[in-house]
């Protein structure tokens, strides 16, 4: 039997003791957040739902408690996405250093919170209740139009 090694990726973003969180930890507890805000659910209310406590629930959200693949299985089926939907937007780590999984650009990271925040769910929420196709579309170049959106006024 020959001893041929095969080489395995490098683990780039493997934390050590005392380095805090592992990014690709802490990218999965934010989908996570975003989804169970998006759903309208509380930490309780989620973490009854698959069997654990809402402590527990902040901790994966935060990073700081990793999430088994079997838990992380029964969050997606509660939450009516796929497992794969914790890892979108996820950058490669071929592609960047590990530094920027942490640190993504401001915009990204704006824009990622400005969409987890109580009030934008809740526009969106009030938004898409609007049944008549022509008053969502005025609402929306109205929106834009108050946004400072000069294409917008440009359109009327």
């Amino acid at each position: 039997m020959s001893a041929t090694k095969t080489k395995l990726a490098p683990a780039h973003t493997l934390s050590r003791r005392g380095e805090g969180p592992n990014p690709i930890d802490i990218h999965v507890g934010a989908r996570l957040r975003l989804r169970r805000t998006l759903l309208g659910l509380s930490q309780e209310k989620l973490g009854e739902a698959v069997g654990i406590t809402f402590q527990q629930l902040q901790k994966y959200e935060r990073g700081s408690n990793r999430i088994s693949a079997s838990r992380l299985y029964n969050l997606s089926q509660v939450l009516g996405v796929p497992v794969s939907y914790f890892f979108d937007d996820m950058p490669s780590p071929d592609s960047v250093e590990t530094e920027s999984l942490v640190a993504l650009p401001q915009s990204e990271t704006d824009e990622f919170e400005s969409m987890a925040r109580r009030e934008t769910l809740e526009l969106v929420r009030a938004y898409y209740r609007i049944e008549d196709p022509s008053v969502r579309k005025r609402t929306f170049d109205l929106l834009k139009a108050l946004g400072g959106d000069k294409l917008a006024l440009l359109e009327e």
